[in-house]
């Protein structure tokens, strides 16, 4: 056991900064074009002040393309494209550009369907005392939906979390290369099994987190 610790205490050490790093940045821009998106979504559908059918379709339509990519085959396929914005294709940096790309329309969908649960009435009333567009999605849609928000966000988290550790297959470090470079390749199954319970250990503390922190914004 000792042994073990020794041996790769600080190669854990190193996966675990890595996946952290990965989730953390990725999570960043993943939530700028996200809200992006889902406003826009919100503000252009059917029966809002600025419809649009054109922009509406275009944006519902790219959301639902990409989101309906495995992200395995996005990692891939956007290869040659990741290199050419980052300038390398493996590692942290390589693994950023598939990861928002994967990530964002999903957290733009969830993000959409926190903002339609806000209250309809309350948002006429204020349209009806002349409150602009943007005021009213920043300061009320936006708060209103926080709550929900929050939930969408740790979901979105968990799910990132899971995408790293399949970037690991194209060397981009964390959790999964760990688990795919000497739990797979070279047989070391205790790698494995530590890998697999420290990833769980970490979703359940970003689920708790993320649930304690929606139930305290539901009583504010």
């Amino acid at each position: 056991m000792q042994s073990f610790i020794d041996q790769w205490l600080p190669i854990f050490y190193e996966a675990i900064k890595d996946t952290f790093l990965m989730v953390a940045i990725s999570l960043a821009f993943s939530v700028l074009i996200g809200i992006i998106l889902a406003i826009i979504l919100i503000l252009t559908r059917p029966g809002q002040p600025l419809q649009n059918k054109f922009v509406y379709q275009f944006f519902n339509l790219l959301i639902n393309v990409i989101r309906s990519i495995p992200f395995i085959i996005l990692l891939f396929f956007m290869l040659p494209f990741t290199k050419f914005v980052v300038g390398t294709s493996i590692g942290v940096e390589g693994a950023i550009v598939p990861l928002v790309v994967n990530a964002a329309p999903y957290i733009a969908r969830l993000i959409e369907s926190s903002l339609l649960e806000v209250n309809q009435g309350v948002i006429e009333a204020y349209r009806a005392m002349g409150i602009k567009t943007h005021q009213i999605i920043w300061n009320v849609m936006l708060r209103e939906a926080r709550p929900a928000i929050v939930l969408a966000l740790t979901i979105a988290t968990i799910s990132l979390i899971g995408a790293t550790a399949m970037a690991g297959l194209v060397g981009a470090g964390g959790l999964g290369d760990l688990a795919y470079r000497f739990g797979h390749l070279r047989y070391e199954t205790d790698v494995m099994y530590v890998t697999v319970i420290l990833l769980i250990i970490i979703v359940q503390g970003i689920q708790s987190i993320g649930n304690r922190l929606a139930a305290r914004m539901k009583k504010d």
